[in-house]
């Protein structure tokens, strides 16, 4: 049977429509986005069918069912006796939320903190309960690790631990890949990616023992390369390329690799103005004269502009993000990739599917370049 232009663009856009909706169900996002693509998937087949009504109930009905479908899973949300988890970078943001979900829910929660008498964990003993342990554990410190592993190994027994999840993490300042002094892009390597690998074979003895769970928080910059977030960027792919090795290599023993990538959200991690003036002077103090001639120190000084924008756009409702690491520590199949938060799956996709040229053209509306030799 011969099959018409019409017929297979029509199977086209189906299938592909469909596989977008699927991916957005599957990343859960907002039901309002999967409507969305079925009203633009019914409205492109009237179009290419001039108007048949087989073709459109077709498409409906397609879309329709994958919503059904995912919408209507029901995922078994394991029990939380006797489990207990250590979280990274509770002073603030995402770990020091999630700790107090955690421990409202009835785990042992080891919550650990670069400061352990600052106002973040002081914040955090009390709306605690007294099962909750703050920990000091600058992760890039190998003693305190040492500490935190002795304390909790102790305590925790033969049951082990169920959860680690490394949420530490800093991000340095956004800035020209060139123009970042090698110290901060030694620290942001070294905190987002190094410490957190010395935390987690330092603990996995006791993950194995519980057969447990290792989450990370990561970053989309992690997959896709953003102008003025180099090192940050790198140290993401790191983590993604690590883990994504590592969750492979401890399948033999039960125990899961998640990688959580949240959008943007608004944390202590993006810094203040001090910081930003701080590391603008050290770039002015340690480049090359060469180097600061040719991007200009107008534009150097403009670089912090961007942090402004970022905190000024970013989310301030982190519930996505920690919905999605409850369900990545207690859910009794995880998922091994989260996306939280707006266009967290979907520039990623994006940057995928464009070619090159197009893509860098998008980001440069988005991230515009400029200095002083141009």
């Amino acid at each position: 049977m011969e099959v018409s232009g019409m017929e297979l663009w029509l199977c086209v856009l189906i299938a592909a429509t469909n596989a977008a909706l699927l991916m957005v169900r599957w990343s859960r996002s907002h039901l309002s986005w999967s409507v969305v693509l079925v009203v633009v998937e019914v409205i492109l087949c009237y179009w290419i069918s001039n108007g048949s009504v087989a073709a459109i109930l077709l498409s409906a009905s397609c879309g329709c069912c994958v919503i059904h479908f995912t919408a209507g899973r029901k995922e078994d949300i394991l029990p939380v006796q006797g489990k207990a988890v250590l979280i990274t970078g509770c002073d603030s943001g995402f770990g020091y939320n999630l700790a107090k979900i955690l421990d409202k829910a009835g785990i042992k929660v080891y919550a650990g903190v670069l400061e352990e008498f600052g106002p973040g964990a002081q914040r955090l003993r009390e709306v605690s309960s007294a099962q909750l342990t703050i920990l000091q554990m600058d992760i890039t410190d190998v003693n305190q690790i040492s500490e935190a592993h002795k304390l909790i190994k102790s305590q925790i027994g033969e049951a082990g631990l169920w959860g680690l999840v490394n949420n530490a993490g800093v991000l340095g300042h956004t800035c020209d890949g060139e123009l970042l002094p090698m110290r901060i892009l030694r620290k942001i390597m070294n905190v987002n990616f190094i410490a957190g690998v010395e935390v987690t074979k330092v603990f996995l003895p006791l993950i194995r023992q519980a057969q447990g769970r290792i989450v990370c928080v990561s970053s989309m910059s992690g997959e896709v390369p953003f102008p003025g977030f180099a090192a940050y960027g790198a140290s993401k792919a790191a983590v993604l390329s690590y883990y994504g090795a590592l969750r492979q290599e401890l399948s033999r023993w039960g125990i899961k690799v998640v990688i959580v990538q949240p959008g943007g959200f608004k944390t202590n991690i993006l810094g203040n103005q001090e910081d930003w003036i701080k590391i603008q002077k050290e770039i002015l103090s340690t480049q090359p004269r060469e180097v600061i001639d040719v991007y200009g120190e107008e534009y150097i000084c403009s670089m912090q502009h961007r942090l402004s924008n970022m905190t000024a756009h970013a989310c301030t409702d982190f519930k996505p993000v920690l919905d999605d690491l409850q369900h990545a520590l207690l859910s009794e199949k995880p998922r091994p990739f989260y996306h939280p938060g707006h266009n967290a799956w979907a520039i990623p996709v994006l940057q995928r599917i464009c070619p090159t040229l197009l893509f860098d053209a998008i980001f440069a509306q988005i991230f515009p370049l400029t200095s002083s030799a141009q």
